[in-house]
């Protein structure tokens, strides 16, 4: 019974732990990152191939046949967590890169360099993102062709920029349509995605709230159980002893679990 309820609690706070939040600030000092675990270190899908098995294990041991249906839902909400919060890194974190590739890309060409070999220098030591999106750039001019084209085309290739890209082509056939140099809407750009990064870090520190509420809700199931095996009800012997009990376990942690994908919902299009 122990065992049951530690191991329930410690998969709400899987699907409550928040994600680490990276620096906004762009052209901050890249730090040393610490040394993850190897299972950190999984690729998506190998985070399910691993997970899933493991909590529909864990579920039949320590709650039967529902246990199984229910520790599948928790795993898949949980990898549904951590995969919208890897996202929103990669977005924060290329979005952050552009920005300062596009900044120096402006710098050299108002120093008289040609926008080919201005975006080799903008594109070295920047985010791997950023990176591709200049030597696209730098390429496709350099061989006269249609810059604007090669970056709406290169949207479904980045996603995380994929927005962006579309304003950078904007900019760039607008300066050649009125022969207006390129400094001036790459900087332009480049100050744009800059204040939506920092409007990105004041949102998500606004929702802290919401989602720490969120959690709080979630782990309340979780704290009546404790509740009625402290006073003797058994509650968790009538959620693992019958049909019906079964079934009320996996209603239970499917309510919790849409509750949390819901909220995350509500937030993320807030967040936008």
């Amino acid at each position: 019974m122990t065992a049951a309820i530690a191991l329930t609690v410690l998969a709400a706070a899987l699907v409550c732990w928040p994600p680490s939040v990276p620096s906004l600030r762009v052209g901050a000092p890249t730090r040393c990152r610490p040394r993850r675990l190897p299972f950190l270190r999984l690729s998506a899908l190998g985070r399910r191939r691993v997970l899933l098995p493991v909590a529909a294990a864990l579920g039949l041991v320590v709650a039967g046949p529902g246990g199984v249906v229910a520790g599948l839902v928790l795993a898949a909400t949980v990898l549904r967590h951590r995969r919208a919060a890897a996202a929103d890194r990669d977005r924060t974190a290329a979005t952050a890169g552009l920005a300062e590739a596009l900044a120096s890309f402006a710098a050299e060409v108002r120093a008289g360099t040609p926008p080919s070999a201005a975006t080799v220098s903008a594109g070295t030591d920047a985010h791997p993102v950023a990176a591709r999106v200049m030597a696209l750039v730098g390429a496709t001019a350099h061989l006269g062709g249609d810059v604007p084209a090669a970056l709406r085309a290169a949207r479904g290739r980045e996603p995380a920029v994929a927005e962006h890209l579309d304003r950078l082509a904007g900019a760039w056939g607008l300066a050649e349509r009125h022969g207006i140099a390129l400094a001036g809407p790459a900087g332009a750009v480049a100050a744009d995605l800059r204040a939506r990064a920092r409007l990105a870090g004041g949102l998500r520190a606004r929702l802290a709230g919401p989602r720490a509420t969120a959690a709080v809700l979630a782990g309340l199931p979780v704290l009546g159980v404790l509740l009625g095996e402290g006073i003797g009800a058994r509650p968790w012997s009538v959620l693992t002893g019958g049909v019906l009990g079964q079934a009320m376990l996996v209603i239970g942690v499917g309510l919790v679990c849409a509750g949390l994908a819901w909220t995350e919902r509500i937030v993320a299009g807030v967040a936008r």
